[in-house]
């Protein structure tokens, strides 16, 4: 029986801006490859991907501009704050999301970074860039859902 311990997933990074600059058309799950060293700083939150990008090389996929800072008590074992990382994935999701690049105006961007099940997993979203007018249109929309909120909440406490 599984322990409730376990259960979950604690965030540890999250890539907000992602969904401001690009549709998100598909999601994967995948793993990281990480050291020891790099383990213990995500566990204390130490971790950024705000202008990460995943590609893909040779069949396997790889994460490029993520930040772990060192582990302070790390000294020598520490590795590179910004090495590229392979991240862990099925072959053949792999070789469809490497099709999909192929399409004109897809990448693939890290949208989040969490602990699932005591491992290190990282979310990435294969993504087509958004275009000037369709970022306006996004804000317009969420404030006017915002004022309507507002107003709904006024309304009931006249």
């Amino acid at each position: 029986m599984p322990s409730k311990k376990n259960e979950g997933k604690k965030l540890i990074a999250n890539n907000k801006k992602a969904f401001h600059d690009y549709f998100v058309e598909e999601q994967l799950e995948t793993g990281i490859e990480l050291f020891g060293t790099e383990v213990k700083s995500i566990r204390a939150g130490h971790c950024s991907i705000k202008e990460a990008y995943v590609f893909v090389r040779h069949g396997e996929l790889f994460v490029e501009g993520m930040n772990i800072s060192p582990y302070e008590k790390g000294n020598i074992f520490n590795k590179d704050p910004l090495r590229t990382r392979r991240l862990l994935a099925h072959k053949n999701e792999i070789l469809k999301l490497d099709q999909k690049l192929k399409e004109k105006g897809f990448t693939l961007v890290p949208l989040e970074v969490y602990f699932k099940e005591g491992k290190v997993k990282v979310n990435i979203g294969l993504a087509r860039g958004k275009k000037l007018y369709d970022k306006r249109e996004t804000i317009a929309k969420k404030d006017a859902k915002r004022e309507a909120e507002r107003e709904f909440k006024t309304s009931f406490r006249v």
